[in-house]
Formats: C-alpha cells, structure tokens, sequence
C-alpha cells in the first residue's frame, strides 16, 4: 500500500510537470538576417511577457504585455492553440515619402490564442521589432478597459523625454516640447510623455519606443514604470464629459470615463479586429534613426485606390508672418485683396499653394465667411494664376459640417484643409481624423493636420494627409525664449521617424542667440539664413511651408528662388552624418540630381562631406551656405559653384546655429 502510495505521488508530481510545461513556454522568433531576436514567454497565471536583443545585446528586458476587454486580460494565463510563423519579403511603393521604395524584410510569429484572439511579433532588418493584439470575436459595444505595456530595461539608460505640457489634464496637450535629458530613473512621478521616445542604450545602440496604425484607439503616452529602469504605457480615456470653447470651438475633456476605447461594428465581418502596434525602433547609429521606415510600414495600406490627383509642393502662408505686408495699396489683412496679393506672389515663385489660415470663415461655422472674404473670387482667381488655395480649420468645427464642407469647397476649387487645435488622441479623435482624412479624399482634397499628434503611419493608409504637426516648430518663435536651434537638430532623430512633421521654415529674418527676441507680427527665426534654406533638405514635409510674407521673400529674392527650387518629395535619403542633438546632415536625391542640406547647434561645426556613396567623378554643384560674417550677422551667406569630386571630400563650414545646402546635377 505504502509503495503504491508513493507511485501515485511520483505519477502526479510527473503529471504537474507536464502540465506546467505545456503551460510555460518560450517562442523565438528572429529578422531575416538574425540580428534582431525576439522572445516570448507564455506562462500560466501570468502576462505574456517578450523580450529583444539586436547584436547580441539586450535591447528590451523581458516586459509584460495584456489588454483587457469586458473583464477578460488578454495575454494572462495564456492558452496558445497555434503559433504560426510567415516571412515577408517585398517592395513597398512609398508616395509621398521620404524614398520612393522601401524594402520590407520581416519574420512573423503569430500566437492563435483562446476565444479569437492572436498576438502577432514582426522583427525587421534594419528597421526594429513590434507587437499588436488582434480579434476575430469581438462585438460592437464591448470595451477596452485596460492595456499592459511595459518597456524595462537592464540599465539606466539616458533618454530624450517629450513631456506632456497639459497641467489639470495631462492628456490635453499640443504634442509640442523640446526633450529632457535624462536617465530613465529620473523619469518625473506623475508625468507623461508623448511618444516617440529616444533610449539611448550602451554605445551606438539607439531604440526609439512608440506606436504604429492607431485608428479607432488611443494613441501611446509613456510613463515611469514600475521596475527600476521602465516606461509603461498610457493612454487618454474615452471622454465622459466635454465642453466647446467659445472662441474656436476646441472641444475640451472636462472628465474621462474607465474606458480606453469602446469597440465600434467591424466594417468587415470577416476581417479580424487589429489593434495598434507597440513599436521599438532599433538604429545601429543615430544616423540610422531618422531614415527609420518601421512606424510607415506597420501603417494600413492605402486606402486611396488612385492617388495621381494628390499633388504635394510649398505653401505660401499668412499666419506666421501675421499678414504683414507692406508696399501697397491697401489695408493687409484677412480681405481679398490681401490674400489675392499673397496668390501673386505664390504664382511669380512656382509655389502650388496659399493657405487661408484662421479668420476666412467664422470662429465656429466653417461654412460662415468672412464678411471680407469673397472666397469664391478667390478661388477663381487663384485658378486663373495656377495656383491652389487650402483653408484653415477646427478639426471639430470642420467635423460638425464635414460632408456639407467638402462638397461645397471642392466644388468650388478649394484643394484642401488645414486642420487644427485636435490637441488630443484619445479614441473619439482617433476617428474623428480618420473620418476627415476619408471624407477629403472622396472629394480628391488634401490635408495638412496642424496641432496634431505625430504621425503613426496614417500618411500610408490616407496619401492625402500630407502633413503632421507633433512638432515644436518655427511658430514657438512668435512668443518664446527658448532654444530652438537645439531641437531642430534632435527632433529629426526621433519625431521624424513616425512621419512629416509641419515644422513651417523659411523666416528671412534671422538672428544670433544673444540678440534673438519673440516678435509676433515681425517674427524672428534663431540662427543663420543658410539654416532655414536647409532645413527644406533635413525636414521631412511634403506639404512645406514658406512661413514668411512676401514682401520680406521679394527682398530675399536670391533666397527666395533657391527654397522654392528645392523638391518635397523624394526619390531617397541617406543620412551622411551626424549626432543627435548636435548636428545632421541629410542627403536626399530628386531623380538625378542630390541635395544635401546640413545643421548645426549653436556649436561652429567644420565638416569634410564624403560624396563617394552619391556620386562618380567630378560633377559641379551649388552651394548656399553661411556667409563669412555668419557669426556676427545671422543674415549673411553665400551662394557659389563649386566643383565636387567623389574621391575629394568637401570641406564645409557652418557657422553657430547654422546651416547649408549643396545641389549636385
């Protein structure tokens, strides 16, 4: 009996095993060229928990992912029933972007999980890895109430943190700050950051967090994790309570509900249910980062089955330079005559558009004009000369009257909205821009979306969304102190990997740092001319402004007829140098001809460019760069011909918050 006993006892403790085998299990999944590594670890009664290495070296320690829907944590005591595994190899068309192709080289591991549910991994060459839930179960009405994002990390690691500038509610915010510097355990308590998000690991190794295809859901704020050196993932509720501002009629959260998103009737019934990716961008280098491709193609398709009428190209705009022209004959402001005067002047220099910015229609009926407006003069006008117009508007004001306003508009010849003042990303503005950007292209208009959270691949799935803000631009110089030169050569290492930021360049009044002060109605860039002439080369912006007059643009005509010579569009872009933070320099190549544009901190910066990767020979080129006086004059450049050689690096100076551009035929 006693031996018997013991039998049953070994029998059940081998029985425990087995099961607790089966129930805790690591899947591996590699890129294509295995330098990029991925593990999952389902175990029972715990979060689903992955980890990354690139090289041999950790990048992402193991963090716990789960999404709960209707009570139920997806990814806790996981039942795997398939794991299935594709490979991916293929070309991308890119319109619009910052290269024309891209390759897409990825492995796929998809875990088949209980009640319709998957998690699916991709690791890429050269661009990073991602995860994302989906679901073939889920019903109309059920509610997302909780997500489990975590990123921890072995080390405390230096990170470059966009805080949130919301202060009653921190998910209100304009998506626009310069980076804190900082280790990861001096993340603030009680503070968000907006994605993406710089983590500088040991040596060149950079990995940037942040999300990909965020339709119908919150997009991805980051806060101090839990573990000594993380970041958790947050996300804006769906709003409870709201209120319309009198002035502009921004719609505003007073209170959140507990949801995160509520889910809304599949369009497709077969199609399963995909939730935003969770992204770690990885880069071998800081120069790897800003030609990142990984948040454009985890991006929907196209949903614009034909896109020839999509025209990208610059932007005559009235609100920077707050429509301050002088030499002529009547009253400037916003009246016909002024905006009439700013289409002469986008018709002499080749630029496609002008925009109407805020005070064409009223403040909240978009379909209310100015008094002094008389838009469909404008309209034919502006035809008549070549040129496209483009007005600005309240995302909810546009909303409220979307359908009447892209009709009317576009029947008119009106091309497109500038839209603004979202400030949010929870679920309801997720889809509130979704819908816009739909409705647009059914009546063939553009958008540019102004005051707007970045990018995260929608310029994939809606071509005609050209623009994104997210980005702490050239406006900031209107009312502010602070050091811009800096950022503008940090936010192209990081912001610009998730897509085209609406930045608004061009000031042809520029100035040192010790003499720089806010000016609203004659506003004032920090740093050299030759800096604003490149930063059309290092910015990505289809859709990219001229954000001063034209009165100051017919003074600078020299400067003028080189930024309006340089494309928006790309063929592709390399980076040829550079430090986050410090300096880059941007080649980009426009059918045969390259253009090279490069930035500085406030640091003079003296550089050998090696073309030898661009070019084969001798070739001339033209070079628009800080003039000798640069340090003492912020306005003074030069543009001269030289002649560059692939085997002879160019020597190149730029001056404290400088900059220049080189054109290669």
């Amino acid at each position: 009996m006693k031996r018997f006993f013991t039998f049953f006892l070994l029998a059940a403790f081998a029985g425990a095993l087995t099961a607790g085998s089966a129930a805790a299990k690591v899947y591996k999944l590699s890129s294509p060229d295995g330098r990029t590594a991925v593990e999952v670890d389902v175990q029972k009664q715990k979060p689903v928990c992955w980890s990354v290495r690139h090289g041999g070296r950790q990048v992402l320690a193991p963090s716990a992912i789960s999404l709960t829907v209707s009570g139920n944590e997806i990814g806790r005591d996981a039942r795997v029933r398939d794991d299935v595994h594709r490979k991916v190899n293929r070309m991308v068309s890119a319109p619009f972007w910052r290269q024309a192709v891209i390759q897409e080289r990825y492995n796929e591991l998809e875990l088949v999980l209980a009640d319709g549910w998957s998690l699916t991994f991709r690791a890429y060459d050269g661009e990073g890895v991602a995860y994302r839930f989906s679901s073939t179960e889920l019903k109309a009405g059920e509610c997302v109430t909780g997500e489990t994002a975590e990123f921890n990390f072995d080390r405390d690691y230096t990170c470059y943190v966009p805080y949130t500038t919301g202060t009653s509610n921190p998910y209100s915010t304009s998506f626009e700050n310069k980076y804190t510097v900082a280790p990861l355990s001096r993340f603030k308590d009680n503070t968000i950051a907006f994605s993406p998000l710089l983590v500088c690991l040991d040596g060149p190794l950079r990995v940037a967090v942040t999300d990909a295809d965020i339709e119908s859901y919150p997009g991805l704020f980051l806060k101090k994790g839990r573990q000594a050196y993380s970041l958790e993932g947050d996300f804006a509720p769906v709003p409870a309570v709201v209120r319309e501002t009198p002035r502009r009629g921004q719609v505003l959260v007073d209170q959140y509900t507990t949801n995160l998103a509520v889910i809304k009737e599949n369009a497709s019934k077969k199609s399963p249910r995909h939730f935003p990716w969770r992204v770690l961008a990885i880069a071998e280098s800081d120069a790897d980062l800003p030609v990142n491709n990984l948040v454009y193609l985890l991006a929907s398709p196209s949903r614009v089955k034909d896109i020839s009428w999509i025209k990208p190209g610059k932007v005559a705009w009235d609100w920077w330079n707050d429509w301050n022209i002088t030499g002529v004959d009547f009253e400037a402001g916003i009246n016909t005559r002024t905006y009439k005067h700013y289409i002469d002047f986008a018709a002499e220099n080749g630029i496609e558009y002008v925009v109407l910015d805020e005070g064409w229609s009223a403040p909240l009926d978009i379909m209310k004009l100015n008094p002094a407006i008389d838009l469909k003069e404008l309209a034919e006008y502006a035809s008549s000369k070549g040129v496209d117009l483009v007005l600005w508007a309240v995302s909810y004001v546009l909303d409220k009257d979307l359908e009447k306003a892209c009709k009317t508009y576009s029947k008119m010849g009106i091309k497109g909205f500038k839209v603004d003042f979202m400030n949010r990303d929870d679920q309801e503005v997720t889809e509130q821009l979704y819908r816009i950007a739909e409705a647009a292209a059914r009546h063939q208009m553009l958008v540019d979306y102004h005051g707007m959270y970045k990018p995260a691949g929608m310029n994939r799935t809606w071509p005609n969304v050209l623009n994104f803000e997210g980005v702490w631009g050239l406006e900031q110089m209107k009312w502010t102190t602070e050091d811009i030169v800096e950022y503008d050569v940090t936010f192209p290492y990081i912001r610009m990997l998730s897509g085209p930021v609406d930045y608004t360049p061009g000031a042809m009044r520029n100035a040192l740092k010790r003499e720089f002060a806010p000016n609203n109605s004659n506003p004032v860039s920090q740093g050299t001319r030759a800096r604003q002439v490149a930063e059309y080369v290092v910015f990505d912006a289809p859709f990219e402004m001229l954000c001063d007059n034209p009165s100051a643009y017919r003074k600078e005509q020299e400067t003028t007829d080189f930024i309006t010579a340089i494309p928006t569009v790309w063929d592709e872009t390399r980076i040829l140098q550079g430090t986050v933070g410090q300096y880059i320099v941007t080649a980009r190549r426009s059918g045969t001809r390259w253009y090279i544009g490069g930035l500085t901190g406030w640091d003079a910066r003296d550089l050998s460019l090696d073309l030898s990767g661009l070019v084969k020979g001798k070739h001339s080129a033209v070079l628009y760069r800080d003039g000798v006086n640069a340090a003492r004059n912020a306005t003074d450049y030069k543009i001269e011909t030289v002649e560059v050689q692939s085997k002879k690096p160019l020597p190149v100076h730029m001056a404290p918050g400088g900059g220049f551009v080189l054109v290669i035929d």
